[in-house]
């Protein structure tokens, strides 16, 4: 029923957790991007504009993370994963699914690449990587902030969804990317944030899915790099 096209440490990686948590199954097929298999013919047939995830539900290619992770956790409601259509959570947590897609992942992937967005000359790219971490920080600041309104463990006061796993790689990435220059993030500056990433760690589904990408313990708090068998992370 789901194929999941991933590379090591990607956004693939959330999916992963998802689906491991779910105790589905699903086929795991590497995309290596040493190789820029990412570029193919084939993968852009499935994703055309070559970013990982794919994952193909009911034969059909899905990409965009929020969307899978969406998609996925309602086919299982009585999982609790994301809140019900019907319910008056629902449009809270599509709100901060929404932005943690599109002002935090975006803000990353800035400044994982920031050449493909001023090009290669290096006072350019230094402002860039400044004005996005400085960004990027107060998105941050304001998703604790909503997670310190409520006296809840997880990102919605109702529970674990997937809007924690979502958030908890990519705090692990801040802290861990780009290889050659990341971003210096205490995550004790966060404290709801650093319990949050805690909490998540503790799941059997999310240690499973890291473990067979190479990641070992701790995950999101003083993260590891990822040490796969195949494939890369960068």
């Amino acid at each position: 029923m789901y194929k999941l096209f991933y590379a090591p440490d990607n956004a693939s990686l959330i999916i992963r957790m998802l689906l491991e948590t779910l105790e589905i199954d699903y086929t795991a097929v590497l995309v290596d991007r040493a190789a820029h298999m990412q570029k193919s013919a084939e993968y852009l047939a499935l994703n055309p504009s070559g970013l990982i995830p794919v994952c193909v539900i009911d034969d059909q290619p899905v990409f965009e993370t929020a969307a899978i992770l969406l998609t996925i956790a309602d086919r299982y409601p009585h999982q609790k994963l994301s809140p019900a259509i019907d319910s008056v959570e629902r449009s809270q947590f599509l709100k901060w699914l929404f932005y943690l897609s599109n002002s935090v992942h975006s803000d990353l992937r800035q400044l994982f690449y920031p050449q493909q967005y001023v090009g290669d000359n290096p006072i350019a790219l230094e402002q860039f990587r400044s004005h996005t971490s400085e960004r990027l920080t107060s998105r941050l600041q304001i998703v604790e902030d909503e997670c310190a309104s409520h006296d809840g463990n997880f990102f919605m006061q109702q529970g674990m969804t997937i809007l924690d796993f979502y958030l908890a790689t990519m705090l692990r990435w801040a802290q861990l990317y780009p290889s050659k220059k990341p971003l210096i993030l205490n995550l004790q500056l966060y404290p709801k944030l650093q319990k949050l990433v805690n909490e998540v760690e503790q799941v059997q589904g999310v240690q499973c899915a890291c473990a067979q990408e190479g990641i070992s313990l701790p995950l999101f708090d003083q993260p590891n790099y990822a040490n796969p068998m195949t494939g890369t992370a960068t």
